[in-house]
């Protein structure tokens, strides 16, 4: 298996696969979350099970992931101190003739109102066309999910429809609003 390793640096941000020597960087950036800012962002969670072993497995599966074409799955990195400080991923919805994917984005809440998911989200928009392929990427949002709206907006995401019933979540079908980007 051929080791996943695209990547893309910003001014501020790596933004790579997560390599088992990011573990301490990921558990304090879990462990020191603030408590909930909203009913979309998790706040604080117990990371009792998340060992170094149980981490090394995640990168290991995230690896296998990407080698299928499946799902890719980037650690954000601040450049300064290499703080982990969220993560985007791609899952392949389609190829052939699609180039398709779906695509999520999450800040950890300690970091949020200084400009780092519009920066990230820019440059792995970028990195999704130009190094994984795709040529058309959504973002599945609640309709309420107002911070995850204008991220979406403010990086030139389209909104295209809302797909009714469309994501299993809180106990039942939710609808979504389908944002989308193609490659030039």
């Amino acid at each position: 298996m051929r080791k996943f390793n695209d990547y893309i640096e910003t001014d501020r941000l790596v933004i790579r696969p997560l390599e088992k020597e990011d573990y301490t960087s990921w558990l304090s950036a879990f462990e020191n979350r603030l408590p909930s800012q909203h009913q979309y962002d998790e706040g604080k969670i117990d990371m009792s099970i998340c060992t170094k072993d149980w981490f090394g497995d995640l990168v290991d599966r995230h690896q296998r992931l990407a080698s299928e074409d499946k799902v890719y799955v980037f650690g954000v990195f601040r450049k300064e101190d290499l703080a982990h400080i969220g993560s985007v991923d791609f899952s392949t919805m389609l190829r052939d003739e699609f180039q398709w994917a779906r695509f999520g984005y999450t800040i950890h809440n300690q970091f949020w109102l200084q400009g780092y998911g519009k920066e990230a989200v820019k440059a792995a928009i970028t990195l999704a066309f130009n190094k994984l392929n795709y040529h058309r990427i959504e973002a599945h949002i609640n309709l309420d999910n107002f911070p995850s709206i204008k991220l979406a907006e403010s990086v030139g995401l389209q909104l295209e429809c809302i797909r009714k019933g469309f994501i299993y979540e809180f106990d039942e079908w939710k609808d979504h609003l389908i944002y989308y980007i193609n490659s030039k």
